[in-house]
């Protein structure tokens, strides 16, 4: 009995071990990056390990916001980047929830196949999509656009989003939208009144990943995008980087200014991202 007990244990301390080792991984470039922010030059560019920043200094966070990137502002880069990102969350969750409703809730033909699709298309990296793009938004008027970029990561990170929906959807009883109907409700009020409400934690997980993913898309924002004015944050920082010396102090204070936004999201819909986490977990 005590045996058993002890391997249990054991066993909960390994992987409580484990979480700790892999949470440490994962958290230390994140404190690095905010460390360095603070860090004197003469800090950053000594061989001895410095943890912390020792005094703070705010020269390279303040002269990343007086005199900003490529003779433009942070804040450009910044309303660049949010406009972009909040566009294709908005499209895409829109679309998204539409087209999996269709999928989960209608039986038609190559229906399997759509769905088998979707993951043929995830598996395409996105880079080799990069020319065929570049060649449909120019044809289209878009390139240098803003608006380019926007219909770009809605097709980006549509086919996941549709595929993790399904599963919300296809999780409600169709009774709950029967019974709505024959209480007189239409089919737009069910959907808006009755199914929307209990997918919604499915729909702030894939925005969350729509946000990260749009937020921090440099291939395309780059190729697609001549003028320096309308660049993301991503390529923004690239102007950091000079043919004899990196500004490494400019990088990492401009990095934290642009892991802000997405921890202010990701505090504000937190709750719904786990219960929509779960709830695409347990059921099917």
């Amino acid at each position: 009995m005590n045996d058993g007990l002890t391997r249990k244990r054991l066993g909960r301390a390994a992987l409580n071990g484990a979480g700790i080792v892999v949470f440490l991984f994962a958290v230390f470039p994140v404190y690095w990056m905010i460390s360095t922010a603070f860090k004197p030059n003469d800090q950053i560019f000594t061989t001895e390990f410095i943890p912390f920043p020792s005094p703070p200094s705010l020269d390279h966070i303040s002269r990343v916001f007086t005199k900003g990137v490529a003779g433009h502002s942070i804040w450009q880069y910044l309303l660049n980047s949010a406009i972009v990102a909040v566009s294709a969350v908005a499209l895409g969750a829109a679309f998204a929830l539409l087209a999996a409703t269709a999928v989960a809730r209608f039986r038609f033909r190559f229906r399997t196949s759509f769905l088998i699709l979707l993951l043929i298309v995830q598996m395409v990296p996105a880079e080799a999509l990069l020319i065929s793009l570049f060649t449909m938004v120019k044809r289209l008027g878009m390139y240098d656009q803003l608006i380019g970029l926007v219909v770009i990561n809605v097709g980006l990170t549509l086919p996941f989003s549709v595929w993790m929906l399904r599963t919300f959807v296809a999780a409600v009883p169709k009774e709950v939208e029967e019974a709505a109907w024959i209480d007189g409700a239409s089919r737009f009020s069910t959907f808006w009144r009755v199914l929307f409400p209990l997918v919604a934690p499915g729909l702030v997980a894939t925005s969350i990943f729509s946000f990260i993913t749009t937020w921090n898309e440099f291939a395309y924002a780059l190729t697609l995008i001549n003028d320096q004015g309308k660049y993301t944050m991503p390529v923004a920082l690239q102007f950091f980087v000079g043919q004899r010396s990196t500004d490494w102090g400019g990088i990492m204070a401009a990095s934290t200014l642009m892991t802000i936004p997405v921890l202010i999201f990701f505090l504000l819909v937190q709750r719904r991202m786990v219960s929509g986490l779960v709830a695409g977990a347990v059921k099917g």
